[in-house]
């Protein structure tokens, strides 16, 4: 069956895995989501797990990306290294079945001590300029569990930056002093802004988060507002570590709706203009682009 004629596209990742159903033409048909990432799948359990979105989405070809093909999934599929574009993730696609079953490479980035890799997040990237979502030359911040900062250059990736910041908000919320005081949802609200503001100002990240609790112990904060200003004080930092490098550009943030506002938000928040794209459609263009160069 040639691609053009339909496949499954996953976006598969740590703790969570998304399929859909493409049909001739590049489009959209039929989607699933479930909690099957990679961890609570295991390396024994791909087989299985695969059967399982066929039976879900149909026997088509499938077209993998993310932490699926990461030393801990199913197949490692190795980094193509900066710069990068769709045409060399289609010459490096790892072939799990020849013309049924490929895992997209990720993307590396190396120069001097510098280091850094990514997975699933170049689907988007790159899938956005293909379909015209951004322009070939875009500072691009990519919120997620790993926020990236990536830069793409006459439409491709030529180095990003990867911050720790959503993990860290998960620990502190799971397993820090902090706990008892995250877990109301964050919202853009003043004591947001605070943070963003505080995180763009200082350089005392780790002694400001202890803050969180003093200020609300000594009656300076309230408790309902600790979620919104621990968001904000980690959002802000962030910014202030991935937008330096470009002081005038506009910034794009592209991934979840729900992450994607925050980041905005603080961006606009620090004085930068800032325009989202869904993720989700994103990938959906990535996956059609690249499922035209497979050969």
């Amino acid at each position: 069956m040639r691609w053009a004629e339909g496949f499954i596209a996953v976006d598969w990742g740590t703790t969570n895995r998304r399929g859909y159903l493409i049909a001739d033409g590049g489009r959209m048909t039929d989607e699933m989501e479930d909690d099957r990432g990679i961890l609570a799948v295991g390396r024994e359990g791909f087989d299985r797990a695969v059967a399982d979105l066929k039976g879900r989405l149909g026997d088509r070809p499938l077209l993998m990306a993310g932490m699926v093909g990461s030393n801990r999934g199913w197949v490692e599929a190795p980094y193509v290294p900066c710069p990068a574009g769709l045409p060399e993730l289609a010459a490096n696609l790892k072939w799990v079945v020849r013309d049924r079953i490929a895992i997209v490479p990720g993307v590396s980035y190396s120069d001097g001590d510098a280091a850094d890799v990514m997975r699933g997040e170049e689907m988007q990237i790159l899938g956005a300029f293909a379909e015209g979502m951004v322009a070939a030359d875009a500072l691009i911040c990519h919120p997620g569990t790993h926020n990236k900062w990536i830069r793409l250059e006459d439409g491709r990736i030529t180095a990003f930056r990867t911050v720790m910041t959503g993990e860290l908000f998960n620990l502190l919320r799971e397993h820090s002093i902090l706990a008892d005081l995250l877990s109301a949802p964050a919202e853009v609200d003043d004591a947001f802004e605070a943070g963003v503001r505080k995180g763009l100002e200082s350089d005392e990240l780790m002694a400001e988060l202890f803050s969180v609790r003093a200020r609300v112990l000594l009656g300076k904060a309230p408790r309902e507002s600790a979620a919104s200003y621990t968001s904000g004080l980690l959002i802000g930092t962030d910014i202030r570590i991935g937008a330096r490098a470009a002081p005038q550009e506009e910034i794009v943030v592209m991934g979840r709706p729900e992450l994607t506002s925050l980041f905005a938000a603080a961006l606009r928040i620090g004085g930068r203009t800032a325009r989202e794209v869904d993720g989700e459609e994103a990938f959906l263009a990535g996956v059609k682009h690249l499922s035209e160069l497979i050969q």
